[in-house]
């Protein structure tokens, strides 16, 4: 039996059958569109989080307090000594600039509107750190540092949200803490989403920020300090520089480890790459378990098949039909089904993921879902493996019959 035959045989079959197929091919529709639809989700979620992370900038190295990979008890506080430290040192000859970080959070308030934001204290190098394009007003000054002035300096949306418009609002005086602040500069937009939007950051003097926002540890103690490298490509000796200076500044013995850690951006897209895979691993996994439903679907039908064909079996036995064309036969029903459910999934799951692509977009997280070729390619194959390896049982079972008996059978 040729292999058009083959496929004229099952057409034929299946559409005897109408409803029964129709049903089970929309389990394997459905696991095919769940497997593209999550895979793309994943993907797409890592290529977001990672682009986020490249937009904060190639060159900056960020400091934190403590380490993770050693055993260091009771680690000192970063400060705006190690942020001087590392500034001024003769050492540090790849560092660029230095901006120490005091955050906190509170109520922002204006006229009758209110709203909760995380206040970054900061010095004037932070600007040039983050690379920030100021669109009217000035950023905060060393003067306003030293003199510990309330003047804040707001990202647009921040201003959007709050005085309901960026544009014509230095000057302006808001509360934040119960505080009266005066508005000095507003930020150029930069776009983000829910995991990084600069343009909600809200900017006062770091000198501020400790004397006003709640503290503990050094009197002069920063959450993290970021640094900025002149050459990118040096950014393992950059590394380096800095550790030799902290060590010195923190008086760590020789042998003992970094009370401290660097990270740079390949440190976060590492992290996140890792993330990101065991999250659509987990994502394909739970669509692959929806394609095993209608895999067993497939096999369900193929055995309902096998047993109402008995006499069609032994007919075809009798008239020298081998075991091999009786397997062939009911092998490719099986996998025709698995393949037309795979060819509407795919459909489907592409049509899944524009919809979540235009409603996370609408919802202010954008999320460019694409449907790739490599999650097609895994559904498509997957889909037809599923046919192979349930349709076989089935079919196996039909080419072992004997002929006397099947012909016997009522």
């Amino acid at each position: 039996m040729n292999f058009f035959l083959n496929i004229k045989e099952a057409m034929g079959s299946l559409s005897a059958n109408k409803m029964r197929s129709l049903l089970t091919i929309l389990g394997i529709v459905i696991g095919v569109a769940s497997v593209i639809a999550l895979l793309s989700l994943g993907e797409s979620a890592g290529d977001s989080i990672a682009g986020e992370i490249e937009s904060i900038g190639t060159n900056v190295i960020y400091i934190l307090r403590g380490n993770n990979n050693e055993d260091v008890s009771n680690p000192k506080d970063l400060t705006l000594r190690d942020a001087q430290a590392l500034a001024s040192s003769r050492r540090t000859t790849e560092i660029a600039y230095v901006a120490p970080v005091f955050t906190g959070s509170s109520e922002i308030t204006h006229s009758d509107r209110s709203v909760s934001a995380s206040l970054l204290g900061i010095t004037p190098d932070y600007q040039f750190v983050q690379n920030i394009a100021m669109a009217e007003g000035e950023f905060i000054t060393t003067a306003q540092v030293d003199g510990r002035s309330a003047v804040v300096v707001l990202g647009p949306s921040m201003a959007e949200r709050l005085l309901g418009r960026s544009t014509g609002v230095v000057g302006t005086s808001v509360r934040i803490g119960g505080y009266p602040y005066r508005i000095v500069g507003v930020a150029e937009a930069k776009g983000g989403s829910a995991f990084n939007n600069p343009d909600n950051d809200v900017y006062i003097p770091i000198s501020t920020a400790q004397a006003r926002l709640p503290r503990g540890g050094a009197p002069d103690r920063v959450q993290f300090i970021l640094a900025s490298m002149v050459d990118v490509d040096n950014a393992d000796l950059a590394i380096r520089q800095i550790r030799d200076v902290l060590r010195m500044t923190h008086r760590i013995p020789p042998r003992s480890p970094d009370d401290f850690t660097l990270l740079n951006q390949q440190d976060f897209l590492a992290v996140a790459a890792t993330i990101t895979n065991v999250l659509t691993i987990f994502l394909g996994g739970i669509g692959a378990i929806s394609l095993l439903v209608g895999g067993i679907g497939i096999m369900n039908i193929m055995l309902v098949s096998v047993t109402e064909r008995t006499r069609e079996i032994g007919l075809r036995k009798a008239l020298g039909a081998r075991k091999m064309d009786i397997l062939v036969q009911f092998l490719t029903e099986s996998v025709l089904l698995s393949l037309i459910g795979g060819l509407f999934g795919i459909l489907l799951g592409w049509g899944i993921s524009v919809a979540v692509s235009q409603i996370a977009t609408r919802s202010g997280t954008p999320l460019e879902i694409a449907v790739t070729l490599n999650s097609v390619l895994l559904a498509t194959l997957f889909s037809a493996a599923v046919g192979i390896f349930f349709g076989y049982y089935p079919a196996n079972r039909a080419s072992n019959l004997a002929p006397v008996e099947a012909l016997r059978y009522e």
